[in-house]
């Protein structure tokens, strides 16, 4: 492996340093995007169930906030409804909407810069493949003359590169592709759990025209 490094030459260091990026960013999305980090499963049913005849307490708003990314987006309409008890089911929305919109952009993280080590990968093979092929045809002595063997062999060498940029660029392109739509699938949850929780919390809310 350290020969295949040594021989690619130059341009396969910043190859090398691409696959450390895209495993460290592939791990770090691994561990965040768990479910139990996002939207555990009985959570929302937890919620309704503690809010059944009354808002909870800000201890227990606070704590449901720092438990998943769910929990974030339902503390939000929680910590609008006590904050203002004459809420309109309009403005509870938008506060769902706007913690939602925050918490898709956080799952989404580092999902852009995944996607282009996945696309820029295998262009920077070529890239060394090309500057491999300058070097082998601009100095024929160095790849030994009219020799067909040494010549081929300093090709190969050069599609080291290629090679390297591909191994690179596949898992890179099937793991954003998975993260995309794991993404697209915890939004989509987000989405009703805020949708189940409106009409919950509007049974809180004191109506415009009432004077307690």
């Amino acid at each position: 492996m350290f020969s295949i490094i040594r021989d690619a030459g130059w341009p396969i260091w910043p190859l090398l340093l691409c696959s450390i990026a895209a495993l460290a960013l592939i791990i770090e999305r691994l561990v965040s995007l768990r479910a139990v980090k996002v939207a555990p499963p009985n959570l929302l049913e937890e919620v309704i169930s503690v809010s059944r005849s009354s808002l909870p307490g800000a201890d227990v708003v606070n704590k449901l906030a720092h438990n998943s990314v769910l929990g974030l987006v339902l503390a939000t309409g929680l910590r609008a409804v006590i904050a203002e008890p004459r809420i309109t089911e309009e403005a509870l929305r938008n506060a769902f909407e706007n913690a939602g919109r925050v918490a898709v952009h956080k799952l989404e993280r580092y999902l852009n810069t995944l996607g282009t080590l996945a696309s820029a990968a295998p262009l920077m093979g070529l890239f060394g493949t090309v500057i491999g092929m300058i070097e082998i045809f601009g100095s024929p002595t160095a790849s030994g003359g009219s020799n067909p063997l040494m010549l081929a062999h300093g090709i190969s060498v050069a599609l080291y590169n290629t090679a390297f940029g591909l191994i690179i660029a596949i898992p890179s392109l099937m793991f954003y592709r998975y993260f995309r739509g794991l993404v697209d699938a915890y939004a989509l949850e987000l989405e009703q759990s805020s949708e189940r929780m409106v009409p919950h919390l509007m049974r809180f809310a004191v109506p415009r025209g009432s004077s307690h």
